[in-house]
Formats: C-alpha cells, sequence, structure tokens
C-alpha cells in the first residue's frame, strides 16, 4: 500500500451480524442487500480488534481501516485525534435494527475498562431513524436509586419495575454516557455512534433462553462497579432541526454528532476541526466533490469517511438528503 497517492472519500463493507433480536430492515430499508432477515447491527466503521473494516471503493479497496491508520496516520484521523488515540480509530459506527427489545445493559468509562480489560470505554448516542408506533426504550431509572436499593430490586427479580421506559420515534436523539443504564426496545431502527469498545455488561435479559435452552450471561458485579446512579436531567437530547445548516445533537469529548438536511449544494470547510468526519446517510442520496476532483456518490444506508486532510468539499444532493455528521472536537 502506497502512501504517495492521494486519500479520498471512503466506503466500507458492512460488518453484518446475525442476533436473536434482529430483523429485515437493515436489507429492506437500509439497502444492506447482504443482511439477513435476522441482521440485528451492521458496523459501518470499526477497528474493533479482530472487526476492522475493509475499503470498498477506490485505489484502497481491501485494506483494511487499521492498515490505513498505520500508514496515513495524522492524515487520515486529524494530528489531535492521533496524538490522543494512537493507531486504534477511536469510533464504532452502527446501524441496528432492534426486531425484540435488547438485554438491560451498562458500559463501564475509561477508567473502569481500563482497570478491567485494558481498553477505552464506551460512551455511546442513539439516533432513532425508524420506529414502530409505540416503540421505546429503557434510560435509566424511574425513581431515585442508589446501590442498595437496585441491588434489592435486582435480587427480589423485580428490576424492571424500576427501569425508565421512554416512547421513541423517528429523530429522537439519546446521548448514553457511560456508567448510565439502557436497552434498546422493539420496533426501533437506530444510529448508532460510541467509542472503540466491544465491553457490555449485560444486567437483565427478560429472563430469554439461547438456542439451548440457556440464559445468557449475566455480569452483576461488575455492571454494579459501572452504573452511575446519579438521576437523569434529560432523557432525550432535544434540539431544533433547521434546513442546509450543521445541527448540533451531542457535543461530548469523544465525538461531535450534527444532523443536516439539505435540498441544496453546500460548501464544508473542516479546516478548523483536525478530526476525520464521518456521513451516516438516513434519507436520499448525494454526492462528495473534493477539490482533488474525486466525486463519491452516497445514498441511504451508505456511510462514508472523510480523511482529515481533506478540509474543504461539496456536498450535492440529488435532490435532498438527510446525514449525520460525525467528528471528534479536540475542544471538547
Amino acid at each position: 500500500m502506497e502512501n504517495s497517492n492521494t486519500l479520498y472519500p471512503l466506503k466500507f463493507k458492512p460488518i453484518l451480524k446475525d442476533v436473536l433480536w434482529g430483523g429485515n430492515k437493515l436489507r429492506v430499508l437500509l439497502n444492506k442487500k447482504d443482511a439477513s432477515d435476522q441482521c440485528g447491527e451492521s458496523w459501518e466503521i470499526s477497528d474493533v480488534p479482530g472487526a476492522s473494516s475493509i475499503v470498498a471503493n477506490g485505489f484502497l479497496a481491501g485494506n483494511s481501516l487499521n492498515e490505513l491508520l498505520e500508514i496515513y496516520m495524522d492524515d487520515l484521523v486529524g494530528e489531535s485525534v492521533f496524538e490522543r488515540f494512537g493507531d486504534r480509530f477511536p469510533l464504532l459506527i452502527k446501524f441496528i435494527d432492534a426486531n425484540d427489545k435488547l438485554s438491560v445493559q451498562v458500559h463501564p468509562d475509561d477508567n473502569m475498562a481500563l482497570r478491567e480489560h485494558n481498553s477505552w470505554g464506551k460512551t455511546e448516542m442513539w439516533y432513532v431513524v425508524q420506529s414502530e408506533p409505540d416503540a421505546g426504550l429503557i434510560v435509566g431509572f424511574n425513581q431515585p436509586m442508589d446501590q442498595e436499593k437496585y441491588l434489592k430490586y435486582l435480587n427480589e427479580g423485580r428490576l424492571e419495575e424500576i427501569l425508565h421506559f421512554e416512547k421513541a420515534q423517528e429523530g429522537d436523539v439519546f446521548f448514553l454516557p457511560a456508567g448510565r443504564v439502557h436497552a434498546i426496545g422493539a420496533g426501533l431502527l437506530i444510529a448508532e455512534i460510541q467509542q472503540t469498545s466491544d465491553i457490555t455488561y449485560r444486567i437483565y435479559d427478560w429472563n430469554r433462553v439461547d438456542a439451548n435452552g440457556k440464559p445468557r450471561q449475566l455480569h452483576t458485579d461488575l455492571a454494579l462497579k459501572a452504573i452511575d446512579f446519579r438521576p437523569i436531567k434529560n432523557i432525550k437530547t432535544h434540539y431544533k432541526p433547521s434546513i442546509n445548516q450543521s445541527v448540533e445533537l451531542v457535543k461530548c469529548p469523544y465525538f461531535t454528532t450534527n444532523l443536516l438536511e439539505f435540498n441544496q449544494v453546500l460548501e464544508k470547510d473542516y479546516g478548523s476541526v483536525d478530526s476525520f468526519v464521518i456521513y451516516m446517510c438516513l434519507e436520499g442520496e448525494f454526492i462528495i466533490e473534493t477539490f482533488n476532483a474525486s466525486s463519491v456518490e452516497v445514498s441511504k444506508g451508505e456511510t462514508v469517511l472523510i480523511p482529515a486532510e481533506i478540509n474543504n468539499l461539496y456536498l450535492k444532493p440529488t435532490p435532498q438528503a438527510k446525514i449525520l455528521e460525525v467528528y471528534i472536537d479536540s475542544a471538547s
């Protein structure tokens, strides 16, 4: 692999994962033609060990994201990002189809993850792409909670009584810092942005059993160390949609995510960001044109990585598009 060629907007082969709770929306609604009827996750951009995304377009096709990072370093991710995260791409980008509810779970913060797993923690966010009537999810608790009270309900098999259920519909945004108890409910198609970590502590799995009649493993002790019992001020993130300009959804030390709906040509200048940029196409189609004349078409359900060395580009809708715009702001 040569690094003398100019970087360009990169597409990757989705890493598709069949799970007990998966469905067919990744194929039917997001055009993942190889997804099965029980596909729950499409890992769009991943550098999780053992699951590094493979480039699907251009002269770098066939190379892994991790290989690109080793060669291109800060040209790919930005100087401040490379200094902070080194040779591991810092974000895991997914689409999730929950045909059935997921387990109730929690993720460790960076300190706990480093201590227990020599890994990064897992702060994440959800954007609801599509929802069935009355679909919802679990975020936090429905009453003041502490460790003693939580253990009482858990040990008595009454955990469901203290979990907060929130209805969710298209366009809803939920920010989930490490330590926040959560579960995706049935009937939701979600875009997920998270730290590069696959560490999940399963608290409760609705008394389900696997194909062999056995319940899935729970991680009660580790979860207890990870849970943040403080009350949550805002279960749902509030924002005001606007056309033809980026609208901030979440800004945290690990990622900034904006919503961008546009029906006219936009010129984007990322010169001050010092980060890669990721586009997740939620609706419509558009063309990315860079100043070195490379052009990439993007359709609904596709995700594109813009290398940090590309500061200026044009987004041309055909005729309109809705995307998530993700990057790491070193000032956060």
